[in-house]
């Protein structure tokens, strides 16, 4: 499913991405690649599902795994060490983004993307929802902890992230890897250490 050209390592973060159809199991489909990277046989690989519904990979492993799928495609990470979250999205119109962020984002997110000329602000307005849904993944709670409680600010090439709610540690804590995987698809990848 997964082509080894298609795949990123970002040190402690493995990535691949290949394509996905509507309904399928992604868990179905991501299941064979995390054994081939974990060396184990695909029946015997434990991933359970926590109380908040995020994938869990054997929690007396040091790995941590996040996917993420959007119209024809599909993003698998895999952390050693760290809490990964990944987030991928199909580039198509999105007529009511500012609007969006003005409901979920911050308040400087929201100037800024309103301020951004009009050729790139959808790919802008995608990468930074890719960044904050990669963080809130890797944290486990996903959205419903809220896109408001991370805030981030445009260094000029990438989204960065310069504010978060205390339970998601500092912004110092984060790596976040921004890259389009495939035509027409952004995703960011982000991680933080284990804590101990």
């Amino acid at each position: 499913m997964f082509d080894p050209g298609d795949s990123l390592d970002l040190g402690p973060v493995r990535c691949a991405w290949g394509p996905y159809r509507h309904g399928q199991s992604a868990e179905a489909l991501v299941r064979p690649q995390l054994a081939r990277w974990l060396q184990t046989p695909a029946e015997t690989l434990s991933l359970v599902r926590d109380a908040y519904g995020r994938p869990r990979l054997d929690p007396n492993t040091a790995f941590d795994a996040s996917w993420s799928h959007s119209g024809d495609g599909l993003l698998l990470a895999l952390g050693a060490g760290v809490r990964v979250g990944a987030d991928l999205e199909w580039l198509r119109p999105r007529p009511r983004m500012l609007a969006l962020a003005e409901r979920f984002f911050t308040p400087g997110e929201t100037s800024l993307l309103a301020a951004w000329p009009e050729a790139g602000r959808e790919t802008a307005f995608v990468r930074l929802w890719c960044a904050k849904e990669a963080v809130l993944k890797a944290h486990g709670r996903g959205l419903v902890f809220g896109l408001d409680r991370l805030e981030f600010a445009y260094d000029g090439q990438d989204w960065r992230l310069v504010a978060c709610d205390p339970a998601l540690g500092t912004p110092a804590d984060w790596t976040l890897r921004a890259f389009a995987p495939m035509p027409g698809y952004e995703a960011v990848v982000a991680w933080a250490k284990n804590r101990a």
